[in-house]
């Protein structure tokens, strides 16, 4: 019988081995957070007198409020803006969302780039409150980055908050962000503004080509992107503070999961996973995507309502985390119904390597229904007892039309001149015009008025030559200038 000093001790250490696992883990996946450090980082407080913390994180949002002039960025706007807090925020709200900056004419955020080849994040932060000093509801605006139409004709949502991401890339040693007023009668207003560099493996041109059965340089880098789902398939929702490059995934729930519920189930895994180079690394995806997942032995669909008339970027996230051995599993991607990709070998595409995570993108349009589906089916090509499919996360994208916006079909020098400020605004434009042509007719005819009075004089006081035939020295003209 083991007696008591002993038995408190194996206790003891048992205990502390049971922490120090719970402390790895948490290590493990709040580590991977810490590691990118993005070369361009402006994360802004508008409207606030100090700096702030951020979104369920770590960093500090600095104060848009006086730029120096070493600062990294800088505000204009023709008129002056209105800087506004929330009289009673919540003591759970994080700071950002309780002050805004409102702008009654084109306002434009200038911030430094260093690599101009870079693809940048975007994101936009809004949240309504009450303000003694402007009313919020009537705020309706433009947004534009980079040479393309971000938001048009936006309103703030009834509650919030609301962030909005865009990727874009940068062309410049500058990125500027405007937000114009959509009319003289209506304001812009945003809370938090942040800019910063994507890791070079979060996006590249290529996409996997159906009638090519292999990947084709697409163009993606040169399109603006909005992030519209963002889905830990088979998981709980994650939070800024244990992603890598600070999102916010979606739990997967039956607001997507259409069919395949019944004889699915999700799956975790607390294992390491095997990140290696040509696959995804923890800047694509979190751990928190890749060690969860969705697996099933018939057909899974999950259905994402998406604005017609728009391409999507649909990346898929994969992890087999459910074989144990390699190439057993087989299955197809389905989108909109169709195959897009037969026979898929997650071993082969993960370097033969188990837990190893990967990830493919495709583009897609919608249904007639207005919605984009994915699917995942099991092969018979795969282990019988393996007869499976899986996914792990998935991403959504809606990419910048041929007028490049993302939101309608006007494209942005339009949307500038059309901005309006009513018809007061429209007249000036036009008398400006007017008079621009005006000034220009009358430049031309005193010109040539000029011109036909000094051809006039030239022909009439040529230089005589001399007996020599040359040109006589130093005569005196009467039009006052001297020939030498």
């Amino acid at each position: 019988m083991v007696n008591s000093p002993l038995k408190r001790e194996m206790e003891a250490r048992l205990f502390l081995f049971a922490v120090a696992a719970v402390a790895a883990a948490a290590l493990r996946h709040s580590a991977a957070a810490l590691a990118f450090s993005p070369a361009v980082d402006h994360l802004l407080n508008c409207g606030g007198g100090a700096a702030a913390s951020a979104v369920d994180d770590r960093r500090v949002f600095q104060s848009d409020g006086s730029p120096s002039a070493t600062s990294l960025f800088s505000l204009r706007s023709p008129s002056r803006s209105i800087a506004i807090a929330d009289p009673n925020p919540s003591s759970s709200l994080p700071e950002i969302y309780r002050t805004a900056r409102v702008f009654l004419s084109p306002a434009v955020y200038r911030f430094r780039i260093d690599n101009p080849v870079v693809v940048l994040v975007i994101r936009l932060h809004f949240r309504p409150f009450p303000s003694s000093s402007v009313d919020l509801s009537s705020a309706r605006f433009h947004v534009s980055a980079a040479g393309f139409v971000l938001l048009r004709n936006f309103t703030l949502p009834p509650a919030g908050p609301l962030v909005k991401e865009f990727l874009v890339k940068a062309r410049s040693d500058h990125l500027t962000v405007v937000l114009t007023p959509a009319d003289a009668e209506s304001t812009a207003v945003i809370n938090a503004i942040e800019v910063f560099s994507a890791p070079k493996d979060l996006l590249s041109d290529l996409a996997w080509s159906e009638s090519d059965k292999g990947f084709k340089n697409m163009g993606l880098t040169d399109l603006a992107m909005e992030s519209s789902h963002r889905i830990n398939v088979g998981g709980g929702k994650v939070t800024p503070f244990n992603d890598t490059l600070w999102r916010t995934w979606t739990a997967d729930d039956s607001r997507f999961l259409q069919s395949g519920p019944s004889n699915s189930k999700s799956t975790a895994f607390s294992g390491r996973l095997a990140y290696r180079e040509g696959g995804a690394s923890r800047e694509v995806a979190p751990d928190h995507v890749y060690d969860t997942c969705r697996v099933g032995n018939s057909n899974m669909t999950w259905a994402f309502p998406l604005v017609p008339g728009y391409k999507y970027l649909v990346r898929m996230h994969f992890c087999d985390i459910v074989s144990l051995a390699l190439n057993q599993l087989y299955f197809d991607i389905l989108i909109n119904g169709k195959i897009v990709y037969e026979d898929f070998d997650l071993s082969e595409a993960a370097g033969q390597t188990l837990s190893s995570p990967y990830y493919i993108d495709f583009i897609a349009g919608v249904d007639g229904r207005g919605y984009l589906t994915v699917g995942i089916s099991p092969d018979d090509h795969g282990f019988p007892a393996n007869h499976k499919g899986l996914l792990n996360g998935l991403e959504i994208f809606k990419l910048s039309n041929s007028v490049g916006s993302l939101d309608g079909m006007v494209p942005l020098h339009e949307l500038c001149e059309n901005h309006g400020y009513g018809k007061a605004y429209m007249f000036f434009r036009s008398l400006m015009c007017g008079s621009t042509i005006m000034v220009l007719v009358f430049a031309v005819f005193m010109l040539g008025k000029w011109l036909r009075k000094e051809r006039r004089s030239s022909l009439a006081w040529l230089p005589v030559a001399s007996e020599e035939g040359e040109l006589g020295s130093g005569i005196s003209l009467p039009s006052g200038k001297t020939v030498w």
